[in-house]
């Protein structure tokens, strides 16, 4: 069951927001959804798009600019949120914004009091896929993701750690490697415990040394990212990738920061580039 909280007309399409009841996060999860026209009984491609830190699904919904690319491709753009959210979910216990609500890092939590309800990912890799297939016109033969920020490491670590799954995955601004900066190191300890063996399957790179492998990947990142050096590190990426041979396209952009004026400058790219390989 899903119930709908707004539907709008743009671009040739329905652009809706929806509410549901989750399992994996034993919330109520809420979720943006861009339905392209098209024939009835056709099965549309889906593009995945997860968020970064404090972040909802309304931060590319409003400010993203990819619904005139997803209706000239013919593609359903899917935005979940970053994590749980309610009075009844715990957050950062010192009242900061790059942990706990907002900031669910796409893991499934096995440390108290997170594991509960921090279930990020068999929310996105099990409950939401098969609901949006129940309820929208989507083929989840033909499913591609990408991300920013915080959503940009989900998007790789998704995407490696479900081989088969997503025909293409790209990127605005990842957060590469978890495990060697302060945003990931925090998170990860918290929802995952010491063991960084635990760690390893989501962070990108990590991933990449251990054997996982996407064909190639698309990342866009801005050269003035005020987070570039600290926390992001693509260099980390581009030798993982020069390593273990996989296809990687890294856009270094003259002048980008790490805001939406960034990722709305490029999505049409990285629709455009999803698009072509779904097609295949």
């Amino acid at each position: 069951m899903i119930e709908t909280l707004s539907e709008v007309r743009s671009h040739g399409g329905t652009q809706g927001v929806y509410r549901h009841a989750s399992s994996a996060t034993t919330t109520d999860m809420v979720f943006s959804a861009f339905v392209p026209d098209h024939s009835p009984g056709t099965r549309l491609p889906v593009l995945w798009y997860l968020s970064g830190l404090t972040c909802t699904h309304a931060n590319v919904t409003e400010k993203g600019e990819y619904r005139a690319a997803c209706a000239a491709a013919g593609m359903i753009f899917v935005a979940p949120d970053t994590s749980p959210r309610g009075e009844e979910v715990p957050d950062d216990p010192d009242g900061l914004w790059d942990f706990g609500q907002g900031a669910g890092f796409y893991v499934d939590a096995t440390e108290a009091p997170w594991d509960r309800q921090f279930n990020m990912w068999s929310y996105l890799a099990d409950e939401l896929p098969a609901l949006v297939g129940e309820h929208f016109p989507a083929d989840l033969a033909r499913q591609s993701i990408t991300g920013h920020s915080m959503g940009g490491h989900g998007a790789l670590t998704l995407a490696l750690g479900l081989p088969g799954r997503f025909r293409s995955v790209s990127a605005f601004s990842p957060i590469v490697a978890p495990s060697a900066v302060p945003w990931g190191r925090k998170a990860l300890k918290h929802y995952l415990g010491e063991d960084r063996a635990t760690w390893r399957r989501h962070d990108a790179v990590a991933a990449i040394e251990d054997g996982a492998r996407v064909d190639e990947i698309l990342v866009d990142i801005g050269d003035a990212d005020p987070f570039l050096d600290k926390e992001l590190k693509p260099e980390l990426l581009e030798a993982a990738c020069a390593d273990a041979g996989i296809a990687l396209t890294l856009r270094r952009q003259a002048g980008y920061d790490h805001s939406y004026y960034f990722i709305s400058s490029f999505m049409a790219d990285h629709v455009a580039w999803h698009a072509e390989r779904l097609a295949r």
